[in-house]
């Protein structure tokens, strides 16, 4: 049997021996019966293809087969429309900051946005790299950013002066020297300060960086399940560059979220302006009834049953005495009680002070 036989050609020979062992159908003079059709067996190739585990690592989008029937109920979180904006808006500072750092032709691009889980992403960092944590100030809380290893040779070649035009000499298997980490903590540094000026428009918030690691066992900063946003960023310089991660947990995007889920900035939820307006201009036609409060007593429940048509109460109001003005328990004036023709008038003297509310 020679080793160029595929697994098709295979399984119809087993089919055909195990046909040609196995007895006649019983009783039938006539003819033979006819044979099922051999069963076409899978191969590897085909198996990985269905279950989508061919393409190597997923990135989320790409997945084929029973892998994205599988994972499309895993993670399903919502958009956030203007975190979009925002990363726009940092691609956009970021070319110029970087132009002015490398003093080089930087063009920076964003591949995609996407969610995860948080301990999905971490097994999916491609090593060596390294990897900054972050804090939000305002926030309290962390983020991630993950500079590959493309990344820190290429800055570390145009920092150092190396010659444009040739690619970056890669060592790999070594760890990070103290220049080259020295280096890309500059780098971060302006990244977190272009990401800072991002939010600027829709709330202010510093990106401090806090430390930076090699081993992503070391940089959890959220647990492995939990929600988070991934930013892929591009950076080319000429025949340079590489790839910035950024990644923000929803945890940390937890104080903003109202405003990130804006579809414009300055969109108002649950807010109608033209009601808002048409509401204010009726209320000031409406009517209200004002209670002129003379006096107040507290009598014992025997007295008040033994009132009867006829009974005298004294009140204590003096003439040219204050009295209140209420709507229903609310006071809003004291004024002066007063006589204009035959009609007894009051005087408002003063406002009184609203009482708020957690108060009363």
């Amino acid at each position: 049997m020679s080793g160029t036989q595929s697994e098709e050609e295979l399984a119809a020979a087993w089919g055909a021996e195990l046909e040609d062992e196995s007895p006649p159908a019983g009783g039938d003079a006539g003819g033979d019966a006819p044979s099922a059709p051999p069963q076409r067996v899978l191969n590897q190739a085909e198996i990985d293809s269905l279950l989508g585990f061919d393409a190597g690592p997923s990135d989320g989008e790409n997945r084929t087969g029973m892998q994205r029937i599988i994972s499309s109920g895993l993670v399903s979180y919502e958009r956030l429309p203007m975190l979009e904006i925002v990363f726009d808006r940092l691609v956009r500072i970021m070319s110029t900051s970087l132009r002015n750092f490398t003093s080089d032709n930087v063009e920076v691009g964003i591949d995609n946005i996407l969610s995860l889980r948080f301990g999905d992403y971490l097994n999916s960092i491609p090593l060596p790299a390294m990897l900054a944590v972050f804090k939000a100030e305002e926030w309290d809380n962390y983020g991630l950013m993950v500079v590959d290893s493309a990344m820190i040779y290429s800055i570390v070649d145009v920092l150092l002066g190396g010659r444009r035009g040739t690619a970056a000499m890669r060592i790999e298997g070594r760890p990070y020297t103290t220049i080259e980490r020295t280096l890309v903590e500059r780098l971060i540094q302006v990244v977190l300060a272009d990401l800072s000026q991002s939010f600027d428009p829709l709330c202010p918030v510093t990106f401090r960086f806090e430390r930076l690691e090699v081993n992503p066992r070391f940089a959890t900063i959220s647990r492995l399940s939990n929600a988070a946003v991934l930013a892929r960023l591009r950076v080319d310089m000429e025949d340079r560059g590489g790839r910035v991660e950024l990644l923000l947990p929803y945890a940390t995007l937890e104080p903003v979220r109202e405003l990130l889920l804006q579809q414009f900035m300055g969109e108002k939820f649950g807010r109608d302006s033209i009601w808002e307006t048409h509401l204010a201009e009726e209320l000031w036609s409406t009517d209200i009834d004002l209670e002129v409060v003379l006096d107040e007593q507290v009598m014992r429940l025997s007295d008040v049953m033994d009132l009867k048509p006829g009974s005298r109460i004294v009140l204590n109001t003096s003439p040219g005495g204050t009295v209140q003005l209420r709507c229903g328990t609310v006071t809003l004036f004291e004024g002066q009680v007063g006589r204009r023709k035959s009609k007894l008038a009051v005087r408002i003297e003063r406002e009184v002070p609203r009482t708020p509310l957690a108060e009363r």
